[in-house]
C-alpha cells in the first residue's frame, strides 16, 4: 500500500522524526502560523542564538496539496539585536500570478520587509504546481541564522506515481551550511575582507558535525527491503553546494525543482543552493546501515579548522538494522569509472515544452573587482532603492528611464521571450534563482549543447566554467527579482530585477491595506530594528 503524505485526515500539527510538519487539511485553503523568534539551537552540537521559524532548526514542513491556497501568518517575534530584527519570507519556486505579486517576499523589490512586534500574512494560491520546495527569510543574509524550511506540495495524480511506493514526511532530506557566528557579523567581515566565510558545519535533515565538536548523532532515515522511496532533496544553504550519494544504492532523478522528469539513474549529483531533486530509491541492499555522502563545498577548510567536509552526512537505515553508524568507511562517494554522475543537460521534462524563441536578448558577466567587496553584473552592483520597485510602479514609475543604473532592473514589454547568458567571469558557481516563474535552462553550465526543443525548466542554474543560456516569459507583470543564490553574493549586489510589463501591472494589481502599511512601517524603526 503506497504511503503518500497528503492523507486528509491528518491532523494539521505532526510530528515525524523529530521535524514537525504542518500538514494539509481538508478544506481548499490551508492556514498556517509562523512565530519568528531567537532561540537557541545547535544543529552541530555547538548552541548559538538563531533566528528561528517557531523556534526549531530547520523551521516546520508546510505540507500541502496540489490546488491548495496557502495564507501564511508571520509574527515577527524577535528581540536579539545582534542580528537583523526586521524580516521578511520568500516561498522558493512557488509562482506568483500578476495580481498577486505584492506577495512575493522580496524585499525592496516587492514589499518592505516587518519590524518586531509586526506581523504580515502572505496568500499562495498553488494552482497546479506540484513538487518540492522551500521558504526562507530574504532579508540580506538573515536566513543564514536557520530561518529556513520546506514545502512540499503533493500530487494525488502524480504521474510518475507508479515509480515509488513511499512519499512523506520521513523522505524529505535537507541540505544546509551552518555557522557558530550570526550572519551579520560574517557578513561585516566579507564586506571588509572580500573573503567569503567559510562554514563550521554541514547539515543533513539539521543534524552535522565539526572538528572537535560533540559526536551529535547522525540523521537517519529509515527503509524497508523491497520498498521504493521517493525522497526529496533540498538544498537550504545560505552558501555551500553538495555533492550526494548513498552508498550501494542509485537514485533516479524524477524532479527538478518542482519540474516532473523522465526518471534519469545516477548514483552520485552536485546540488547548488537553492536547488531540489526527487528521486527514486529501491531498497535493494542487504539489511545494514549505509552512508548518505553529502560532501559540503563552501570554501577552502584551510580558512576554518571546524570544518571536515567528511563528516557532512547522514545514514540510510534498514528496518532490522542496529541502531548504529555503518561499519563502513567515510568516503566521498562513487568516483572514476563508477560514478554515473548527473548531467543537468541531460534531463527531460515529463511534459515537452520547447523554448520559444527569444524577442529580447540580455548578457550578464558576473565579477567581483579587486580591492572592491562587491559582486557585479556587467559592471554594476545592486543596491536596494529606498522605496520598493512595485510601489513605485504603482506610483506610475514605468519606464526604464525611472530606475538608477545601480537597480540592475531590466524593463520588457509583457508576454515576450527573453534569453539571458550568463558568463561566470572568474568561475565562482553563482546559483541564479528566479522569482515567481522557472525558466527553460536551453545551455547548461559544463556543457555546449543548446537544446531549445525540450530543455529542462527549473528556477536555479549554477553558473560555471562557462556560460550558461536561459529563458523565460514576462507573461507576468511584474518586478521578479533574479539573483546569485550564495545569500553573501546576494548581500553584496549580485542581484537583478526582471520589470515584465510594467504599464499593465496598475490594471490588474491591488494590494491590500497590510500591505500598503509595511512601508510607513518600516520606515518608522530605528535602524537597529531594521
Amino acid at each position: 500500500m503506497r504511503s503518500i503524505a497528503p492523507l486528509f485526515m491528518l491532523p494539521l500539527l505532526n510530528t515525524v522524526r523529530g521535524a514537525t510538519v504542518l500538514a494539509p487539511a481538508a478544506q481548499p485553503t490551508q492556514f498556517i502560523t509562523l512565530d519568528i523568534v531567537n532561540a537557541p539551537t545547535a544543529p552541530d552540537g555547538f548552541t548559538r542564538i538563531g533566528v528561528l521559524a517557531n523556534g526549531t532548526y530547520p523551521g516546520p514542513s508546510i505540507v500541502a496539496t496540489k490546488g491548495q491556497t496557502l495564507v501564511v501568518k508571520v509574527n515577527n517575534k524577535l528581540t536579539n539585536d545582534s542580528m537583523r530584527l526586521s524580516t521578511a519570507l520568500d516561498f522558493d519556486g512557488i509562482f506568483i500570478d500578476s495580481d498577486n505579486v505584492f506577495n512575493e517576499g522580496s524585499p525592496f523589490i516587492n514589499a518592505c520587509p516587518f519590524g518586531p512586534g509586526e506581523s504580515y500574512t502572505y496568500t499562495l494560491p498553488l494552482g497546479n504546481q506540484t513538487g518540492s520546495f522551500w521558504y526562507h527569510s530574504q532579508l540580506s543574509v538573515q536566513y543564514a541564522d536557520g530561518l529556513r524550511g520546506t514545502l512540499i506540495i503533493y500530487d494525488p495524480e502524480d504521474p510518475l506515481a507508479h515509480l515509488y511506493d513511499v512519499d512523506d514526511a520521513s523522505t524529505v532530506l535537507t541540505v544546509a551550511d551552518w555557522t557558530h557566528n550570526t550572519s551579520t557579523s560574517i557578513l561585516a567581515s566579507y564586506l571588509a575582507t572580500q573573503i567569503i566565510p567559510v562554514s563550521d558545519s554541514g547539515l543533513v535533515n539539521g543534524k552535522g558535525r565539526y572538528n572537535g565538536g560533540p559526536e551529535v548523532e547522525y540523521a537517519a532515515v529509515s527503509v524497508k527491503t523491497g520498498k521504493r522511496y521517493r525522497f526529496r532533496l533540498i538544498n537550504i544553504s545560505s552558501r555551500a553546494n553538495f555533492v550526494v550519494s548513498i552508498d550501494n544504492h542509485t537514485m533516479t532523478i524524477i524532479e527538478v525543482d518542482g519540474v516532473a522528469t523522465e526518471p534519469h539513474d545516477v548514483n552520485i549529483l552536485t546540488i547548488g543552493a537553492g536547488q531540489r531533486y526527487s528521486f527514486v530509491l529501491t531498497a535493494n541492499q542487504p539489511i545494514a546501515n549505509y552512508w548518505i555522502n553529502a560532501l559540503i563545498n563552501t570554501g577552502s577548510p584551510a580558512r576554518n579548522p571546524n570544518l571536515n567536509v567528511t563528516l557532512s552526512r547522514g545514514i540510510l537505515r534498514y528496518e532490522g538494522a542496529p541502531e548504529e553508524e555503518p561499519q563502513t568507511p567515510m568516503t566521498e562517494g562513487p568516483t572514476g569509472a563508477d560514478a554515473s554522475v548527473l548531467n543537468e543537460w541531460e534531463l527531460v521534462p515529463l511534459e515537452a515544452i520547447p523554448a520559444p524563441e527569444p524577442d529580447f536578448n540580455l548578457t550578464f558577466r558576473t565579477f567581483m573587482p579587486a580591492g572592491l567587496t562587491e559582486w557585479e553584473i556587467n559592471n554594476i552592483s545592486y543596491i536596494p532603492p529606498a522605496v520598493p520597485t512595485l510601489l513605485r510602479v504603482l506610483d506610475g514609475e514605468t519606464q526604464q528611464m525611472d530606475f538608477n543604473q545601480t537597480e540592475n532592473t531590466f524593463l520588457f514589454p509583457a508576454h515576450k521571450t527573453v534569453q539571458v547568458e550568463i558568463i561566470d567571469a572568474i568561475n565562482e558557481g553563482h546559483p541564479f534563482h528566479m522569482h515567481g516563474m522557472n525558466f527553460w535552462v536551453v545551455k547548461s553550465n559544463g556543457s555546449d549543447i543548446i537544446n531549445t526543443v525540450n530543455p529542462i525548466r527549473r528556477d536555479v542554474c549554477v553558473t560555471g566554467t562557462g556560460s550558461i543560456i536561459l529563458r523565460f516569459r514576462t507573461d507576468k507583470p511584474g518586478p521578479w527579482a533574479f539573483h546569485c543564490h550564495i545569500f553573501y553574493h546576494f548581500a553584496a549586489g549580485l542581484v537583478s530585477v526582471i520589470g515584465a510589463g510594467f504599464n499593465e501591472i496598475g490594471k490588474t494589481v491591488h494590494p491590500t491595506e497590510a500591505w500598503e502599511r509595511l512601508c510607513p512601517a518600516y520606515d518608522a524603526l530605528p535602524p537597529g530594528e531594521q
